[in-house]
């Protein structure tokens, strides 16, 4: 058994005491430098703060939700206002086609005669005589040319001829000694000549006949030839070929011409002859076919010289036929210009009075033209939008003739915006 040893025993306290007293030292000194003490309540009031963060997150939340579904209410409800209110238009009853319709149309007036005067021989102007605006007359001279070339040629031409004259005197003779010759040899009794040297006279004979005859042929040529250029000659004078007016001047002293009218050559001269006067108008195809049965009246209005011009008369003449690129018919009117107020490239209006053809007739700001055709917007009686196809049967560009789909007094909405649709509630203008 072991015996313990009292001072090993009492060593051992000490020990003991020792090491607690160098932990108390120790706690002593980090107590002094950081408090680690906390009210007892702080745990209580950090989730209390929590839960108030919480809640308060929750609470914008959801008001953020709110506005937002109380803005798209409203905006919906705005757009459902806005799509049944009902639009504002304008409309027009449609009218009855009368006893005739009054059917205006543009045009211009033209010369009777408009002639572009070329020259037909080359040379230089000589002098001109007549410039724009001057009225002038049947062969009166308008200019002279100047024609070196022509006149070397017209004298070489006469020279010719007088040789041609010469040789054919030559000829003659020769033809009259060889008839001559032939005959003595002819009536020579038989035997004093040869049959062979009788022959012979007769073949030289018939050979100064046909060299009479061709030097007659030549002086003939040569005298064409000299007519040619005198006929040429005439043209240096530069004449007018019928009563008119000059409206275009395009020579001055000196110019060089040449003859001819081609894309390169500009006219001496441009003259017209304005009285009568003529009116072309062109016409729709929808209306080609009234003015070509027969001649319409027609009223033609325009100004000049500060005085309103009116003619009124019958259509003289049609094309009879339409121009492929326009479709459209010319159609003219003759009318007398005796004071000379009415001058061409006038602008006109032709007032026409054609046979109804429809039922009604309309404004074109009715019209409607879509896939499907002509159409026009109507209200019904439940106040809405309805589309009516309908059948042109005249346009003359601001009232239009309906030959089905409309009905006289019937409203048509005018100008249909593209916003309104078939079956849209709409509001007269003007009504409450």
């Amino acid at each position: 058994m072991q015996t313990r040893d009292p001072e090993n025993d009492t060593a051992e306290v000490k020990n003991t005491d020792y090491e607690e007293q160098l932990w108390s030292d120790e706690l002593r000194v980090s107590t002094h430098s950081v408090s680690t003490a906390y009210a007892p309540d702080t745990a209580l009031r950090l989730r209390k703060a929590g839960i108030i963060l919480a809640a308060s997150l929750v609470v914008a939340l959801l008001l953020v939700r709110l506005v937002g579904f109380f803005h798209e209410r409203t905006l919906a409800g705005q757009a459902l206002t806005t799509t049944t209110a009902a639009h504002t238009v304008n409309v027009i009853a449609a009218a009855p086609v009368g006893s005739a319709q009054h059917f205006s149309l543009p045009g211009q007036t033209a010369a009777w005669h408009s002639s572009p005067l070329y020259p037909r021989v080359n040379g230089y102007v000589e002098k001109w005589l007549v410039d724009i605006g001057d009225h002038v007359h049947t062969g009166d001279i308008l200019a002279t040319i100047d024609t070196p070339e022509l006149d070397a040629q017209l004298s070489q031409a006469r020279a010719q001829l007088t040789a041609a004259q010469a040789q054919v005197e030559v000829r003659k003779a020769a033809a009259a000694f060889s008839k001559t010759t032939y005959e003595r040899w002819r009536d020579s009794p038989t035997g004093v000549v040869s049959a062979q040297e009788r022959d012979e006279k007769q073949a030289s004979f018939a050979g100064s006949n046909a060299q009479l005859q061709e030097a007659e042929a030549q002086v003939a040529l040569d005298r064409a030839r000299v007519d040619q250029y005198s006929a040429l000659s005439a043209y240096k004078q530069v004449r007018a070929p019928f009563e008119g007016t000059i409206t275009q001047r395009n020579i001055d002293i000196g110019n060089l011409v040449t003859a001819g009218s081609t894309s390169a050559t500009m006219p001496l001269y441009v003259m017209t002859q304005n009285d009568p006067m003529r009116v072309m108008i062109e016409v729709p195809q929808s209306a080609a076919t009234d003015l070509m049965q027969g001649q319409l009246p027609v009223t033609i209005t325009g100004a000049g010289g500060g005085l309103a011009l009116t003619y009124s008369g019958k259509v003289a003449r049609t094309a009879q036929a339409l121009n492929a690129q326009a479709r459209t018919l010319q159609v003219e009117v003759d009318i007398p210009n005796a004071a000379g107020h009415w001058v061409p490239g006038m602008y006109v209006n032709a007032n026409f009075d054609l046979p109804p053809r429809g039922l009604v007739q309309v404004p074109a700001a009715a019209l409607l033209f879509r896939a499907m055709g002509a159409q026009v917007a109507t209200i019904n009686d439940q106040g809405r939008v309805a589309m009516n196809d309908v059948v042109i049967a005249r346009d003359d560009g601001n009232l239009v003739e309906l030959s089905s789909g409309v009905k006289p007094g019937e409203k048509l909405i005018l100008n249909l915006s593209s916003q309104i649709s078939p079956g849209d509630p709409v509001r007269i203008s003007g009504q409450p």
